[in-house]
């Protein structure tokens, strides 16, 4: 679902407006998603996403393994071959207001995600070329 309260871990997409910042990309999946004007990185077996409020890395990209509890960014699914940051409580960053949402890749069916924007893999190819820094993606009701 949306909210407008956004809490961490309430598995809610924000309500609102977030701008794309940049993204990842996995360099063994990604034929057709490394068109893009934004700044991509690679997704390598070490990067993770810290989700501990508490932590002085919340809710920023962390080297893993890591001691606080995180999402592993290469992940199996492929739902991440193409993962874009968007400015959810990236700054300032509000401890427990959610963290790692992010525009990426649906998993079939459409199942629901932990609070991101999701779309197929032929959408995300097809919207990439187009997306810069600032691109604003607003989540509405």
């Amino acid at each position: 679902g949306i909210t407008a309260n956004k809490r961490e871990g309430d598995g809610a997409t924000p309500l609102a407006s977030m701008r794309v910042l940049s993204g990842y990309f996995r360099g063994d999946h990604a034929a057709g998603l490394r068109r893009t004007r934004l700044s991509m990185a690679p997704i390598g077996a070490d990067l993770g996403w810290c989700e501990v409020p508490q932590d002085r890395n919340y809710n920023r990209p962390v080297k893993i393994p890591y001691g606080a509890s995180h999402e592993r960014m290469k992940r199996d699914d492929r739902l991440y071959d193409a993962c874009l940051v968007l400015d959810w409580n990236i700054a300032p960053r509000r401890r427990g207001r959610g963290s790692a949402i992010f525009f990426h890749l649906a998993r079939p069916g459409f199942t629901p995600t932990q609070g991101c924007v999701a779309v197929s893999r032929r959408t995300m190819e097809r919207l990439l070329p187009h997306l810069g820094a600032g691109t604003v993606l607003k989540v509405v009701r």
